[in-house]
């Protein structure tokens, strides 16, 4: 019996040695992988990308997500600092001098662009120039094309309060591109032509936009994609010269240079979670897909998480190219 009594003790001692070493073995096999933290930025774009690569990586990768909100440069640092992860949307040239040192040093890795076609510059209602059969509306500068042919064109944009001239609906006072957008006027010798008009702020140079294209009016601004308005107007922009970096760092009398949205990432991604880098680096929209998420969501009031979905079920052809098919199939079970 006491035979018996010592083997029973043995056996639960021994199969308690081996529940403490398996244990934190098995803890360890259970754990999550590592959270993808994204910067989550104040623009509904980056957040729509955060969240449809979100989507994906935690339904077909199996990662935890966290979106941090907060501002470009404090982000960007702690993106250097390994505190975040992903920066879906980094408009290079505007944070050169961060984005620079973040390079060089190492900490952080540029994937290549979101999307490459970024855009910004003047443009008309299409029908403008076409007209409007439908809604019985003649062409009414069919010959324009470019900002040189604007000239003999004024009367068609007659500034409401200075008649005398056209009106050219320049953007928000205090920015730095309304100042550009001055001196091409001035460099295209339009000053000539057109006031040079400010709206108070982009709410009245949109609605300015939306007003004339209602009522069948011609409009000629300044804007930029991706935009929502740009994703639900029939807009045509205006041909200019091609960027020349001495044209612009005299008169401006060329068109915008293309800024570079890329994805960048924390360096250390790369050891940690190699399946999303290589996700990342295959991850690439437009600035028209940008403009239609981004109308659909001021059309229907949508969140951004439900853009995210929206742009799933209705690019899938897209986005099933970026992962691997065992991924895909995981996530398109996820939105049902």
């Amino acid at each position: 019996m006491k035979r018996c009594i010592r083997q029973l003790i043995g056996i639960t001692v021994l199969l308690a040695v081996i529940m403490m070493i398996a244990f934190p073995f098995n803890a360890c096999a259970a754990k999550a992988k590592d959270t993808i933290r994204f910067m989550d930025l104040s623009w509904d774009s980056i957040q729509v990308h955060n969240r449809i690569a979100g989507f994906i990586i935690e339904n077909g990768y199996g990662y935890d997500v966290e979106y941090i909100p907060g501002e470009t440069i404090p982000l960007f640092t702690g993106l250097m600092r390994d505190n975040v992860d992903v920066d879906m949307e980094s408009w290079t040239e505007n944070i050169q001098e961060v984005y620079d040192k973040g390079i060089s040093s190492g900490k952080v890795l540029d994937l290549g662009s979101n999307y490459p076609d970024s855009w910004q510059g003047w443009l008309v209602p299409t029908f403008v120039i076409k007209g409007d059969p439908k809604r019985g509306i003649k062409p009414m500068a069919p010959g324009l094309k470019s900002v040189s042919d604007l000239a003999k064109y004024w009367e068609v944009f007659k500034d409401p309060e200075n008649p005398d001239k056209g009106r050219f609906y320049n953007s928000i006072p205090g920015w730095k591109v309304t100042e550009v957008n001055s001196t091409k006027l001035k460099a295209y010798g339009l000053d000539k032509y057109y006031e040079d008009f400010l709206p108070g702020s982009d709410a009245a140079l949109s609605g300015s936009m939306v007003a004339a294209i209602k009522k069948g009016k011609p409009w000629m601004g300044y804007y930029w994609a991706p935009t929502w308005i740009l994703g639900k107007l029939d807009m045509t922009a205006l041909e200019e010269p091609s960027f020349d970096q001495k044209i612009w760092d005299t008169t401006k009398a060329c068109a915008f240079k293309s800024v570079q949205v890329n994805i960048l990432v924390n360096s250390t991604l790369t050891k940690r979670a190699p399946d999303v880098v290589k996700f990342f680096r295959n991850y690439e929209t437009t600035t028209a897909l940008n403009n239609k998420f981004l109308s659909y969501i001021r059309q229907t009031k949508a969140s951004t998480e439900d853009a995210a979905i929206w742009f799933l079920k209705n690019y899938e052809d897209l986005w099933i190219a970026w992962v691997p098919a065992d991924v895909a199939k995981k996530v398109k079970a996820a939105m049902k």
